[in-house]
């Protein structure tokens, strides 16, 4: 796998401190978005992955659509189905332009997560919602390259066995590959749907 290096997870450590002061912020020239900008723009790392739909995720394949990249686990109790319901939400309101916006989510699970289990959970949302696995190798260098903090929890009898704790802000990547935002949990349905008309339009 080849991911492009950058001092990103400095970059967001820097950032997510920010991020909570301002409820908007402008990402560049004709844009303002709702959720926390990354002014300038950086080149988003490319990584090649396997995807949920049985063929070689790469990154920089969705170049000219806006993509949401998110982190997550298919056995999450609360803040994955919560985040990709609301992804659901904010495509259905972007109308006929939804073509445009591919939503990936990595797994941080992979002893878990394989190809097929991926399909079924993030095709329950939206069937055309993307999951990510591969290696832990793999996956490491890519929440390395994107300052994502996962950490295994062992639960004293339960079936699931342990849980996994993990950053839960989703990145916005405009159509030339760019991070454009950093939404934190909890936003609005309708502020990530104003955001990603903001970057089709910027």
């Amino acid at each position: 796998m080849n991911i492009k290096r950058l001092p990103l997870p400095s970059v967001v450590a820097a950032f997510a401190a920010l991020l909570w002061v301002a409820t908007s912020a402008h990402a560049g020239p004709g844009a303002e978005l709702k959720t926390g900008a990354f002014d300038p723009p950086r080149p988003a790392p490319d990584f090649s992955l396997q995807g949920s739909n049985g063929v070689a995720l790469n990154l920089s394949r969705y170049r000219g659509k806006v993509v949401a990249l998110g982190f997550g686990y298919t056995s999450c109790p609360d803040v994955c189905p919560t985040t990709l319901l609301l992804l659901a939400q904010a495509r259905e309101k972007l109308g006929a332009s939804r073509k445009d916006f591919q939503v990936v989510y990595v797994t941080v699970d992979p002893e878990r997560d394989d190809v097929e289990r991926l399909r079924k959970y993030v095709g329950a949302f939206d069937p055309t919602f993307l999951g990510a696995t591969g290696t832990p190798q793999q996956l490491a260098e890519v929440r390395k390259a994107y300052g994502i903090q996962a950490s295994r929890q062992p639960v004293a009898g339960s079936a699931a066995g342990y849980l996994i704790h993990h950053s839960a802000f989703v990145y916005l990547i405009d159509r030339d590959g760019s991070l454009r935002a950093m939404m934190p949990y909890g936003v609005s349905a309708d502020d990530v749907a104003h955001d990603v008309r903001a970057l089709f339009a910027n």
